[in-house]
């Protein structure tokens, strides 16, 4: 019988990100107390900026498109927000969204699934990804349960499942 197999991954759909800023660009435009404070929301290449003239203000900026996040099913360990910064007369703040399992992240990974995890179960890094495979697909039910079950400082989810 074929091995079955799985991979971890760590990848953000892009458009959702895109809902979660309009939308959260179209609630500071209409909530009351985002009025007369310059309060914005937007892209800025790769990053996504906050502005507005207070630093509780930009911080309330933050909290609003994190909801959204949530709302749209995007783990907030994906974002990467950084300190609220002055600038001249406002206040910033510089958020990035990240994907990929980095090199070390993937090395734990697989050390949790080697330590913890039922035997004959195998992990292979690939790239910024990672492979999980075995004989029994309860084997891998059994690691995606233990993998959910750790507090991780980044976002998995389990595709390709065969």
């Amino acid at each position: 019988m074929a091995d079955s197999s799985f991979d971890i991954v760590s990848k953000v759909e892009r458009q959702e990100v895109d809902n979660a800023l309009n939308q959260a660009s179209r609630e500071i435009a209409t909530r009351f107390d985002f009025k007369n404070v310059g309060a914005s929301i937007a892209w800025s290449g790769e990053k996504i900026e906050m502005k507005a003239n207070s630093e509780e203000r930009v911080k309330a900026i933050l909290d609003v498109f994190e909801t959204k996040l949530v709302k749209r099913s995007i783990s907030l360990k994906a974002l990467d927000a950084g300190e609220p910064q002055l600038s001249g007369k406002e206040y910033r703040i510089s958020a990035t969204i990240k994907e990929g399992i980095s090199q070390e992240d993937a090395k734990k990974v697989s050390k949790i699934i080697r330590d913890e995890g039922p035997k004959g179960v195998k992990a292979q890094i690939q790239g910024d990804e990672l492979r999980v495979s075995s004989k029994s697909r309860d084997d891998l039910q059994a690691v995606q349960a233990l993998l959910k079950g750790k507090d991780l400082d980044f976002a998995l989810q389990f595709v390709n499942y065969r």
